[in-house]
């Protein structure tokens, strides 16, 4: 298992003022001529794990809009699809941005979590992305297709893969797909399962990937001119798969959850999203 990663300089611990006043007068008999209340001015310390790209540089935007709210958002960098949900449910986070609904109702159902998404945010077009093939046409006979290991990943890959053309799936073929669904594969394709985050990192060795956009836009993909074939903006995939802020059950209503909403799905992140992702991530709100 990974370990988590904290992006430096990253939080403020809130502080605390106090002011008093007194004075007494020159009779020695002293006097209370004014007196204030303690003010206390703390701020709520809001910690979010995150992928580094593009949910923590997304984070980073609103950073200012919730210090001027008196929330202190403290950003935890995470590698993997695993660590950010555990951190989240021990609770050594108090929110989470990296997933979709589909990937977290299958992890609450394998690890006994109960998480929940407290909005949708932005989605990220899943792509095939050139390895030894230049093309979707140049892939060999018995070529290699590498895609994500997790269950909802994998099957969204596997459904992206059909609408290529490179293989057919059995009817009614949904999120819980899996490759044993293949019903024709004309190629003879051998698709490998890999970690979503080591994909990117081994394109070489395979004729094609498919990536997360995440990842895909770390390894230097872009997906608009880099890849091959991928899920349509204005499909049901970009509602079935936006990326959530993720919660404990229960929190989803907290006064600060509702800021840290209501701040990213501002249009100051829709053009932030829009001018520095170029399609890779697309803002759902």
């Amino acid at each position: 298992m990974k370990s988590l990663k904290k992006v430096v300089g990253l939080g403020i611990l809130g502080a605390t003022f106090l002011g008093l006043a007194a004075c007494s007068n020159g009779s020695g008999n002293q006097t209370e001529e004014s007196a204030s209340s303690s003010s206390t001015a703390e701020k709520t310390v809001l910690t979010v794990g995150a992928s580094s790209t593009p949910h923590a540089e997304i984070l980073e935007q609103v950073k200012d809009d919730l210090a001027a709210e008196g929330i202190d958002l403290t950003i935890t960098v995470f590698d993997d699809y695993v660590l950010p949900n555990t951190a989240l449910n021990d609770g050594d986070l108090d929110a989470n941005f990296f997933q979709h609904t589909p990937y977290l109702e299958n992890f609450n159902k394998e690890h006994g979590t109960d998480l929940v998404s407290a909005g949708s945010i932005h989605f990220e077009p899943l792509g095939i992305y050139p390895g030894k093939a230049k093309s979707l046409d140049e892939i060999s006979e018995g070529g290699k297709v590498s895609i994500p290991n997790d269950a909802t990943n994998g099957a969204r890959a596997l459904l992206l893969l059909e609408a290529a053309g490179l293989i057919k799936l059995k009817d009614g073929a949904d999120i819980t797909t899996t490759s044993k669904d293949i019903v024709e594969n004309p190629k003879n394709l051998e698709i490998v399962e890999l970690d979503a985050s080591q994909i990117a990192r081994s394109v070489q060795d395979v004729d094609v990937a498919v990536i997360n956009a995440n990842y895909a836009l770390e390894a230097g993909f872009n997906v608009e001119n880099d890849a091959l074939q991928k899920e349509d903006k204005d499909s049901e995939a970009a509602q079935t798969y936006a990326n959530i802020i993720a919660v404990k059950a229960g929190d989803e209503n907290s006064e600060t959850i509702k800021a840290l909403l209501a701040a990213l799905q501002s249009d100051k992140v829709k053009d932030y999203i829009n001018e520095t992702y170029q399609g890779a991530v697309v803002p759902v709100f």
